[in-house]
């Protein structure tokens, strides 16, 4: 058996393939499920690595999954991140020792492409022949040894959903001794192609180019991908000239009559042809599969969109209601906690600072763990089992007119539950341009936090009653909050993508894979990734906001309020006839000493000061504080009304003394504080408003990046301002 040769103290193997080839299963496999995960220095690809199971501290071998992909033509950042991992180029990531490159057996010819493009990139290389089973049930016959012969290269058969090939894999990963590997295969091109390159690394080196920023692999995928990421990165590291000579290159070729664009797949796929004669045999005729008969329905016009549609009810269903318990239940636990801490600690500022800084932070974190999970439970299961492919050709044609494709939707719709969820299940959309859009405009959709603010002013101002006996105006105005966000991401869409993400929708060109019974095993491990992924990233970012929130509201916090508001309670305390009665009293002695302390603290007085910016809203200062104290979450800005009413923080959305004393509330000339189009208004700045830390947080995660988070806060806060002020005063004008 062939060793590989280690320039490290710890072996790195990198792991490449197509997409759908059961590379994560492979991975899972190898490490064992015990994977690290982050983000390339720089960009918003996701690293995933972990220690092969079996290796021993004398022999150290770490597994390095690179991202999917069909080629090494670096169309995408993860395309990018793998050519620069092959090439050595990260600082953040050395050259591999080794690259093992997962192969679907039942699709050598499609797969052999990129394979072949790594093979050529100098690290090391074998692969693995997976999802063999499928390779027999489709009557393929694969030589392995004369595979393994003609390509130069180790080849391993394996079926990683049930684990079997793997002993022999980690044998050799961990293997110092053993025979040198034979040479690897290189695919032929054209003598003139061939000359050019040559002549172009040499032009390269000749005006002051480094030999180990010009190897010949980054040379020929400049020279085949022009004005691609390939040659970006050349030119990045050896200057202008770089491109001189690609372009003097490209003339070259053209005068000799090579056609670049199509020369590599033409000469790739000619050579795997015939390296496939006689070592790999399949049928005469393609016998109709399983998938296919399942297809005819799943991927039909209308079976298939029907069927689609309730798949998608079901997964709305889960991240909205069925999520609701587990999601009570985590807030019920931290609200026992901080009763616990509240009964058992004088109050104070520490008591303040457990109870509604750490205690509700890191509830305001972990309450979103049930919607994230049961979501990527859903995406997961459909991914492995090969559905998701399906949903995503069957919604192409609908978000194509937006300039997205179809691998938006179920972002999207998950936005609906939570956007966190929705913008973490962006990772299954591989343009870039189309996954950032996606991410920014996932907030627009009405979450389920935005239910308690259109509950609570639907049913204190929106009137009970039916538009020609049959529609329920509290029904219809909740349902146009829904399509708001909705209507309002379209246009969004179609700008972003004619300003920051400019180009062409890119075709949706996928692999329509099999379908497999999902691997459980693998499903729940990457359960467990995202929730700590999630926990890791963007709690802490949640947490910090919430303390500042915090801090906000209860400082200054000055003891003379206190006793003045009971010093105008004290003639009804002293009263008071039995225990019960003064306990009531004393009861709303403590609301009212919380909501004075709230108007007067830091976040109150900013309220007051933003009073004017906000009048031609409808608000009135009382309304600003609330809306200041719910960036942590938009819900809170009904617990926010319930202190500054005197009603305490328990108040909820259903509460009939909120909602009477919002209808009761006045301004000092006696005009209502809140009418029909100030609750419009409120609800519509809502709709639009990202007012969310926890998005924004996981949108920096998954952006790499403050400067998308900060870019949708403005946005989404400018157009909710438009909107409100919009609503108010054509509310307002109709009303006269």
């Amino acid at each position: 058996m062939s060793a590989l040769i280690v320039q490290h103290a710890t072996r790195r193997v990198v792991l490449c393939g197509n997409p759908n080839t059961g590379k994560t299963t492979v991975f899972n496999a190898l490490t064992g499920f015990r994977a690290h995960t982050g983000n390339y220095a720089g960009v918003t690809v996701e690293r995933k690595s972990g220690p092969l199971r079996g290796s021993t501290s004398q022999h150290p071998v770490e597994i390095i999954d690179l991202p999917g992909a069909y080629s090494l033509a670096a169309r995408s950042a993860d395309e990018m991140v793998a050519v620069e991992v092959l090439l050595g180029f990260r600082e953040d990531e050395p050259r591999p020792d080794l690259a093992l490159i997962v192969v679907d057996a039942s699709n050598l010819e499609r797969n052999l492409f990129l394979a072949t493009q790594v093979i050529e990139s100098g690290v090391p290389c074998a692969i693995v022949l997976n999802m063999m089973d499928a390779a027999h049930a489709n009557s393929i016959v694969i030589d392995q040894k004369l595979l393994s012969q003609r390509l130069g290269v180790p080849v391993f058969p394996a079926v990683a959903s049930r684990g079997e090939g793997f002993d022999t894999i980690r044998q050799f990963l961990t293997d110092p001794n053993g025979a040198p590997p034979p040479p690897p295969v290189v695919v032929p091109f054209p003598a003139a192609f061939e000359s050019a390159a040559e002549s172009a690394r040499k032009a390269i080196l000749d005006a002051g180019a480094r030999a180990e920023d010009t190897p010949p692999l980054l040379i020929r995928r400049a020279l085949l991908e022009s004005r691609g990421m390939a040659e970006e990165l050349l030119a990045k590291r050896c200057g202008e000239s770089a491109r001189h000579a690609l372009t003097t290159a490209r003339v070259t070729l053209h005068d000799a009559g090579v056609k670049l664009p199509a020369l590599e797949a033409h000469v790739r796929y000619d050579f795997i042809r015939n390296l496939l004669d006689g070592a790999a045999q399949r049928p005469q005729s393609r016998r109709e599969t399983h998938s296919d008969r399942i297809d005819r329905i799943l991927i039909h016009k209308v079976w298939g969109t029907a069927i689609f549609a309730l798949l998608m009810l079901l997964v709305f269903q889960a991240i909205y209601s069925w999520s609701a318990p587990f999601m009570d239940m985590i807030d019920g636990t931290f609200g026992w906690l901080g009763g616990l801490i509240e009964a058992s600690m004088p109050a104070g500022p520490l008591q303040s600072f457990l109870v509604n800084g750490v205690i509700s932070g890191v509830g305001g974190v972990i309450v979103f763990l049930p919607q994230i999970l049961f979501l990527f439970l859903f995406i997961s299961l459909l991914e492995d089992c090969g559905y998701m492919a399906r949903a995503a050709f069957l919604m192409d044609r609908l978000l194509n007119g937006c300039g997205l494709s179809g691998r938006s939707f179920i972002p999207m719709l998950s936005s609906f539950a939570c956007a966190i969820p929705g913008i973490m299940a962006t990772r299954t959309i591989e343009d870039r341009r189309d996954r950032f859009t996606t991410i920014l405009i996932a907030p627009l959709m009405s979450c389920s936090a935005r239910l308690p603010v259109y509950t609570l002013l639907i049913g204190a101002f929106i009137p009970s009653r039916r538009l020609f006996g049959v529609v329920n105006v509290q029904g219809l105005t909740l349902f146009a909050m829904y399509c708001v966000g909705f209507v309002v991401a379209i246009p969004v869409a179609l700008i972003l993508k004619k300003t920051f993400f400019r180009g062409a929708t890119p075709a949706l060109l996928l692999e329509l894979p099999p379908y497999r019974r999902p691997s459980l095993k693998t499903v729940f491990w990457r359960l467990v990734d995202r929730a700590g992924a999630f926990l890791k990233r963007a709690g802490t970012i949640i947490f910090a906001v919430s303390v500042l929130i915090w801090a906000a509201t209860y400082y200054p916090h000055p003891e003379s309020i206190r006793s003045e508001t009971e010093a105008r309670f004290q003639t009804e305390l002293s009263s008071a006839v039995n225990d019960d009665e003064k306990a009531t009293i004393q009861d709303e002695v403590d609301k009212a000493v919380s909501g004075a302390y709230l108007r007067q603290s830091f976040l109150g007085r900013a309220g007051i000061a933003i009073e004017p910016f906000v009048e031609p809203l409808g608000w009135d200062w009382k309304i600003a504080i609330a809306a200041l104290a719910s960036f942590p979450a938009r819900e809170v800005i009904v617990s926010t009304l319930g202190i500054i009413y005197d009603l305490g923080a328990d108040t909820d959305e259903q509460s009939t003394d909120l909602r009477d004393k919002l209808r009761a509330a006045t301004r000092e000339n006696g005009q209502p504080v809140f009418t029909i189009p100030v609750a419009l208004s409120i609800m519509v700045f809502f709709a639009l408003c990202a007012q969310c830390a926890a998005t924004l947080a996981v949108m920096r995660r998954e952006t790499n990046s403050w400067r998308w988070p900060a870019f949708a806060f403005a946005y989404m806060t400018t157009l909710a301002y438009l909107g409100a002020l919009l609503t108010f005063q054509v509310g307002t004008a109709l009303m006269h």
